[in-house]
């Protein structure tokens, strides 16, 4: 089941999501130079004549020279809302446009939803069959049964595009791949498996007629509704439900379920009784798919069966059975084959593919960057979402049974070469900061949030509470925080942790803390009771250091340099330590990490080496191979100058250490970063493009480091501040909401700091 069950964050907290920055999730932006009127003119008129007379002699070009071929529409009409029921169209589009972003996110598939008024099935039909020449693909969602199969069928028999019904077969798929796995580990063949399925909505048919075409023979599979078993015969059955009718006996799910090797549910919260699951074989598998409650919680399963294996729709049990472990690598297979649809031996090929992916052991590099922790086991039988060889695996999967099955227009020549164009099409970072979220909130910390009036904080911090990352601690005057708290509609403000310098309870052992620690650099008792009383910084830091909190974020208020000073009075470097900046740089399949952008003006050579070494290491932590560039005005003595000798001597350092990445410099930025440059220097130790740039001084480093946020478009996160004993970070003043929700969640997983 995709949605996230226990999601941990209120509906306010949801709306402000969507409307912040700009309204919904989605934008459309052009992927060609728009600047010229040249430009303009290869966009629009007269240069769009060209494609349009090729594409009208020959169709399939439309794949060269437009976006179709990595185009999916998701479409509902609002019927079947996840678990909302029918609210119709309009209602339907945030959940639509979150599907777009899935597309995206996963597998680099542009997507756009389109949201149809209408309950009529053959009106939805012709509207959606009438728009085949603009996508490359259909996926229908939260349409409601049994007009879901209707639409699909016909859809399917009409379009001469992949058209799939993501709620029926993403859920069969990820629940075949899971049954394979429990199945695996459990000594049994699918041929000899009895297996009781309770719920005969869409996704539960087809996840019935799935797991059948899988080897669990027809005659070994009871379907139960809310009236028991279906059987041949028996009253208000369908034609959908009546195709999975078998002769038994049984007149109730209690009875189906004895001596039975599988349960499958998706029907409603509590429908499956421990007593009931007494009653089945050894060793049973249970998935337990409804939500937000399933069928049995795992405990109660576990209770009377410990040797059970277990699933369920819920991200906080192990093994969740999760759509966005298929639907986009099958619709980015079909897509790369132009597949005239999605037939069962792809749905099967995905499933095994993910099955098989889970039996593997977790690579070291993958379990560090992703927090895939665990190896293939009764509580791992399907892999963790943001496994980045998903991608890879499914999807090269999908493409070859579209080959195999005759449905591809455009087969792939060399498969190893597609892998890893792959794993290439997305970016690590992203599957990462999914991970450090997912452990901030496994982990919860205390944070200081150490400007609590200001409306930016806040807010951050309200999300950091609601999203389950931890506990805020807000610094400030009380009933200024407590106004901008109730502005807020915040439950409960006054349950809030709010820490006034003014009145707060422990100001006279962060007073003898603090003039300990500077009454030997010129500052006497009063001079410091005055710091801790009027500094915010200082204050909210001494919380730190004294442990009532875990670590601080600040920024908003005061520039970088002079927070970092006034921290600096409270918590010291890590020892041996060197502390600077890194910006990190994120786009669509790279990102560039730039240091030290913020703290040292003119690094020597031992420190040079220090921020390149920490850097690398803040780069693997966020998936990537590091290759790192000391950058200059010179390449390697060309031109040459003064200040390159600190540079080499960087490198000399390393080369001494023999570290476990790549590195090289002096360079200037083309030759590091520009594959045609970089071959001009067939000696440089680079294999590819640097992702680690190490600037030759703060004024450079500062100044790109801003050029870049405000020029290229991608996304900027930092700085992030290293090398500091606590956790604390800086936020720029010019930052909002999520930004310093971003820092203080980095800060509290231990990622950075």
């Amino acid at each position: 089941m995709a949605e996230d069950s226990n999601p941990g964050f209120t509906a306010r907290e949801a709306l402000f999501y969507h409307e912040t920055i700009r309204p919904g999730k989605i934008e459309i932006i052009a992927s060609k130079p728009m600047t010229t009127q040249r430009d303009l003119s290869l966009a629009y008129s007269p240069g769009v004549a060209a494609p349009v007379e090729a594409i009208a002699e020959d169709p399939a070009l439309a794949a060269r020279y437009t976006a179709r071929s990595n185009l999916v529409a998701v479409i509902s009409n609002g019927t079947a809302i996840l678990g909302l029921g029918n609210l119709g169209a309009l209602a339907s589009k945030p959940v639509m446009e979150g599907k777009a972003v899935l597309f995206k996110r996963f597998a680099d598939v542009d997507s756009i939803d389109i949201e149809l008024a209408t309950e009529d099935p053959q009106a939805f039909i012709e509207a959606v069959a009438l728009m085949e020449p603009s996508f490359g693909g259909i996926n229908l969602e939260d349409i409601a049964a049994p007009e879901c199969f209707i639409i699909e069928q016909a859809l399917r028999e009409r379009m001469n595009i992949p058209v799939m019904h993501d709620d029926q077969h993403g859920t069969a798929i990820i629940a075949a791949a899971g049954l394979i796995n429990a199945c695996h580990l459990t000594g049994r063949r699918l041929k000899d498996c009895r297996m009781v399925v309770n719920g005969a909505g869409a996704s539960a048919l087809a996840c019935t007629a799935l797991i059948k075409a899988m080897g669990v023979p027809h005659e070994n599979v009871i379907v139960c509704d809310r009236s028991g078993p279906i059987y041949p015969g028996r009253d208000n059955v369908d034609q959908w439900k009546s195709a999975h009718a078998v002769d038994t006996p049984h007149r109730s799910l209690e009875a189906a379920l004895e001596g039975a090797d599988i349960f499958l549910g998706l029907s409603a919260a509590g429908a499956l009784k421990p007593e009931w699951v007494e009653k089945m074989a050894d060793k049973p598998i249970i998935f337990a798919m409804a939500n937000p409650v399933p069928e049995i919680m795992p405990d109660e399963a576990k209770a009377v069966r410990p040797d059970a294996i277990i699933a369920t729709g819920r991200s906080d049990f192990p093994n969740q059975v999760n759509n966005v472990l298929g639907f986009p690598f099958i619709f980015r297979g079909a897509l790369d084959v132009r597949a005239t649809g999605i037939n069962e031996e792809m749905k099967i090929a995905a499933a095994r593919a993910i099955a098989e992916l889970a039996r593997e052991r977790v690579p070291d590099e993958v379990a560090a960057a992703y927090g895939v922790s665990h190896q293939f086991g009764r509580e791992y039988i399907i892999p963790a979402p943001f496994d980045p060889r998903l991608m890879e695996r499914v999807s090269a999967a999908v493409a070859k049974a579209a080959m195999d099955s005759g449905v591809a227009q455009d087969p792939i020549e060399d498969f190893e070469e597609y892998q890893l164009h792959l794993k290439a099409r997305l970016n690590p970072t992203t599957a990462v900061l999914t991970r450090v979220y997912e452990d901030a909130k496994a982990n919860p910390k205390r944070m200081v949030f150490a400007e609590a009036e200001e409306d930016v904080a806040i807010r951050a911090a309200i999300q950091f509470r609601d999203f389950g990352y931890g506990t805020p601690i807000l610094v400030g005057r009380t009933e200024k925080v407590l106004e901008k708290l109730r502005e807020l509609q915040v439950d409960d403000p006054e349950g809030w942790e709010i820490a006034n310098s003014f009145n707060y309870d422990k100001i006279e052992p962060m007073v003898e803390y603090l003039y300990k620690r500077l009454q030997r650099r010129g500052y006497t008792e009063r001079d410091v009771r005055r710091m801790v009383n009027q500094e915010r910084n200082v204050f909210a830091a001494l919380l730190v250091a004294l442990g009532e909190g875990d670590g601080m974020i600040t920024g908003l208020t005061r520039t970088f340099s002079q927070s970092a000073r006034e921290v600096a009075k409270v918590i010291d470097s890590k020892p041996d330590a060197t502390p600077f900046g890194i910006h990190m740089v994120i786009g669509k399949n790279h990102t560039t990490f730039l240091a030290d952008t913020t703290i040292n003006e003119r690094p020597t050579a031992k420190e040079l080496a220090y921020i390149a070494t920490e850097t690398a290491e803040v780069a693997k932590r966020m998936g990537h191979e590091p290759r790192v560039a000391f950058l200059s005005f010179s390449t390697f003595g060309n031109p040459s100058g003064q200040w390159l000798e600190n540079i080499r001597e960087a490198v000399a350092i390393l080369d001494e250490q023999k570290p476990d990445f790549e590195y090289e410099g002096e360079m200037a930025p083309d030759a590091a970063l520009n594959p045609k440059v970089m071959a001009l220097y067939p000696f440089s130790r680079l294999s590819g493009p640097a992702n680690v740039l190490v600037m030759p001084g703060l004024q450079s480093a500062n100044l790109s480091a801003k050029l870049l946020r405000e020029l290229s478009g991608d996304t900027t996160i930092g700085p992030l501040l290293i090398g500091s004993e606590k956790p604390v970070q800086i936020a720029p003043m010019t930052a909002i909401a999520p930004d310093v929700l971003t820092l203080a969640v980095l800060a509290s997983a231990g990622v950075v700091g």
